[in-house]
């Protein structure tokens, strides 16, 4: 983990940010890297909290290039950004869920819009397993509100 960094467990305070980010109006985007090593990024709407160090998304086309970009390199980024949170940034590994308990609670979890989109569950459910969480979550009456957090073998 690095220095001055704490473990890492999403405080309540980003399950709510992460778990509403769609309803707020600001969705999360995902970067990925392509085979070809070119940067993919995309809204996530129906991304949520799936535990205190992952987060899960229900994709729902799973013949584009989000999909493609996981299975050749599962390192991904996110980043969130509101008009009281100045800027967070989510770093892990993605991986397909093939499990089908882990397929229906990250399609459960998925806002209903999201989940209207796909009634016949076609798409692929995603779970990220976060290694750094870090930027600036509030701005105090002091200045910033750092939010650093690592995985305790990141």
């Amino acid at each position: 983990m690095p220095e001055s960094y704490s473990s890492l467990k999403l405080t309540p305070e980003l399950h709510n940010k992460i778990n509403n980010a769609l309803a707020d109006g600001h969705p999360l985007v995902l970067a990925v890297v392509d085979p070809s090593g070119q940067p993919v990024l995309s809204f996530r709407g129906s991304l949520q909290t799936y535990s205190d160090t992952q987060l899960g998304f229900w994709l729902r086309i799973p013949q584009g290039r989000t999909l493609t970009a996981i299975r050749s390199n599962p390192k991904v980024a996110l980043i969130y950004r509101s008009p009281t949170t100045p800027l967070l940034q989510f770093h892990g590994r993605a991986r397909i869920a093939t499990d089908e308990n882990e397929r229906e609670r990250v399609f459960a979890a998925a806002p209903e819009v999201e989940r209207r989109a796909d009634p016949e569950k076609k798409g692929v459910a995603i779970i990220i397993d976060l290694t750094l969480v870090e930027g600036v979550i509030a701005v105090g009456p002091e200045g910033p509100v750092w939010c650093r957090m690592a995985a305790d073998n990141a």
